[in-house]
């Protein structure tokens, strides 16, 4: 059997859960900027001082987030070697990391060499990227994007949120995907220019509230079984801040899957000859089928990029509807 790398282009209900999401939604298209603080800093990796690995790094993880030097909240890499100059006595300081939902405290070994305190430690104190936005509930201001996680780059682990913010972006170039490899848009950002702020980070998306002015015209929301074999169209900016709608053909539908609930080949000669097929920051860009939205593109099949899946809308709502539940 011929083996493809997937990549990415970022529940259980419980009985008292009230789902309220709207049968009409906004579509999105949109390409938008995305930026997360986490909290505190988060340990990305390890590196060797001296040739060895600091003792502490056998106790801390990859994915850990330092929250406290000693007693000093940590937000940013500067607040963290700030704190450790001022806290370090005979090469150990005191700090607090958070893991998971757990608060724990231990100790980082430090080695001076050429007169800078080393910890062995690779962090990250936030998040930037782009997406598109996937649609906007009218009665909520609720908003999804993306269709899966937001993972950090180089641990491959999911990205708390403590604040985050979607803004303008516009596609200045494309680079083409490839098979074996996968292109992305090229975009600048407008920092200034807020769209809303992100809530959650999840498997199923970004979630936020949408703070800029809506248009009124709405979109039908699928049911699963409306969604059926054949023509649809993907919604998404490939220049500038226009969107335009591409046609794809859906080739298979998995209901069972959390975010790969259908699979889909690009039919749009356009697309292809622009983008070469699905491209990273294409990640959020709503698909309808008759007159109605189904889901939004999650990823890309690597070796064939013009092939790729998607996540049925209903499983975005349903995740977005949470922020309501929880305010």
């Amino acid at each position: 059997m011929k083996k493809y790398l997937i990549l990415m282009v970022l529940f259980i209900m419980t009985p008292s859960l009230v789902l309220a999401y709207s049968e009409r939604i906004i579509l999105g298209g949109e390409n938008i900027g995305i930026k997360i603080t986490p909290p505190g800093v988060m340990i990305i990796g390890f590196y060797r001082v001296n040739g060895e690995f600091p003792k502490s790094s056998q106790e801390l993880k990859i994915g850990d987030y330092i929250i406290k030097v000693g007693d000093k909240e940590i937000n940013t890499i500067d607040d963290l070697t700030t704190n450790i100059e001022k806290e370090e006595q005979n090469g150990l300081v005191d700090i607090t990391i958070k893991r998971d939902n757990e608060l724990l405290n231990t100790t980082i070994t430090l080695t001076e060499v050429d007169g800078l305190l080393k910890s062995g430690l690779y962090v990250k104190d936030g998040i930037t990227g782009l997406g598109t936005i996937t649609y906007i509930d009218p009665e909520t201001n609720i908003y999804g994007a993306l269709g899966h996680e937001i993972q950090e780059s180089s641990s491959s682990k999911r990205v708390e949120v403590k604040e985050g913010f979607i803004f303008e972006s516009i596609v200045e170039s494309i680079r083409k995907s490839v098979e074996g490899r996968a292109g992305e848009k090229n975009a600048s950002y407008k920092t200034n220019h807020l769209l809303g702020d992100i809530h959650n980070n999840t498997q199923k998306g970004i979630y936020g509230i949408y703070s800029e002015t809506k248009e009124d015209n709405t979109i039908e929301v699928a049911n699963i079984n409306d969604i059926k074999l054949g023509p649809a169209e993907i919604y998404t900016v490939l220049e500038g801040n226009k969107k335009e709608k591409y046609e794809i053909e859906i080739t298979s539908i998995n209901e069972k899957n959390k975010i790969k609930n259908f699979y889909f080949t690009v039919t749009d000669n356009k697309l292809i000859k622009k983008a070469g097929g699905i491209i990273q920051g294409m990640s959020g860009s709503p698909i309808t089928q008759n007159n109605k939205i189904i889901g939004a593109v999650t990823h890309v099949v690597v070796e064939e990029p013009i092939k790729g899946y998607g996540i049925f809308i209903r499983n975005m709502l349903e995740e977005g509807d949470k922020i309501k539940n929880n305010q």
